[in-house]
């Protein structure tokens, strides 16, 4: 893609023709590094979404995800994602039901749907465990997949179902299909930023890879932090600070006229 940030009409274009790449962020920090890297589209949580992120990140595809819970109406989404539109979304991601997607995509905003294992719904299909791997699970799958294109959706995310299922499905649907651990048979690859970089403490799913620890530099920098004001301590004990460089002067003078205009102690 151009520096110029795209439309849904060129990643729709894109489908078949090369996989994008997709990182979730959640820092101004974490969407300047993945415009510098040239990442092509960015979940976003809503609140981050600002002037400064597009200053950050500006030829960005960015898709804010209107969590499932946070809104409870059509009408609340709907606020939410022109909200969301106007902060500087290009889209909007949500799990809710077809009727409210249908909804959104009456009034022309660009929904990403989910399919496969999805978080929110997950007791449904048996917890946090790969889904598809049976022929009606599959089925299923499929048909959520067409009931989201039916209702208007631009893409769905698809998330750790079968390789085999994954690639079937993205080349029958006119869906933009974003692979979270569902292989390289669909139209984008999906990670997270915090399990890239390792900044994750807690489980790393199978489909995460980890292309540095910083986890261990966290640890690092919070050694150093302790260290730096255990020091601060000891040379407030030791009366090594302040120094003369910390403060500021007087004129002898100026400090005898101070002086004589105070009470006596």
């Amino acid at each position: 893609m151009t520096s110029k940030r795209p439309t849904v009409a060129d990643i729709l274009a894109m489908k078949g023709r090369r996989q994008l790449t997709m990182l979730r962020v959640e820092t101004l920090e974490e969407a300047e590094a993945a415009e510098r890297a040239r990442v092509d589209m960015l979940s976003v949580p809503p609140a981050l979404l600002s002037p400064a992120f597009r200053d950050a990140a500006p030829s960005c595809f960015a898709i804010p995800g209107l969590e499932y819970g946070d809104f409870v109406t059509a009408e609340d989404y709907l606020r939410a994602a022109f909200a969301a539109l106007r902060a500087g979304g290009d889209a909007v991601y949500c799990a809710a039901s077809l009727s409210t997607v249908r909804r959104m995509r009456d009034e022309g905003i660009p929904v990403c749907g989910h399919v496969g294992l999805i978080p929110s719904q997950a007791t449904w299909t048996g917890g946090f465990k790969a889904v598809g791997k049976t022929a009606q699970s599959a089925l299923d799958i499929w048909r959520q997949t067409k009931a989201l294109e039916e209702a208007g959706a631009f893409a769905a995310e698809i998330e750790v179902v079968p390789v085999a299922v994954a690639t079937a499905i993205s080349g029958r649907t006119s869906l933009f299909m974003i692979s979270m651990g569902a292989g390289a048979g669909c139209d984008a690859q999906y990670l997270f930023a915090e399990d890239i970089l390792g900044s994750n403490r807690g489980h790393y799913p199978r489909h995460a890879k980890t292309y540095r620890n910083f986890s261990a530099e966290y640890d690092r920098l919070q050694q150093e932090r302790v260290a730096a004001f255990s020091e601060f301590v000891a040379d407030v004990h030791a009366k090594n600070y302040p120094a003369a460089e910390h403060v500021v002067g007087i004129a002898h003078d100026e400090l005898d006229r101070f002086l004589k205009e105070l009470p006596g102690v």
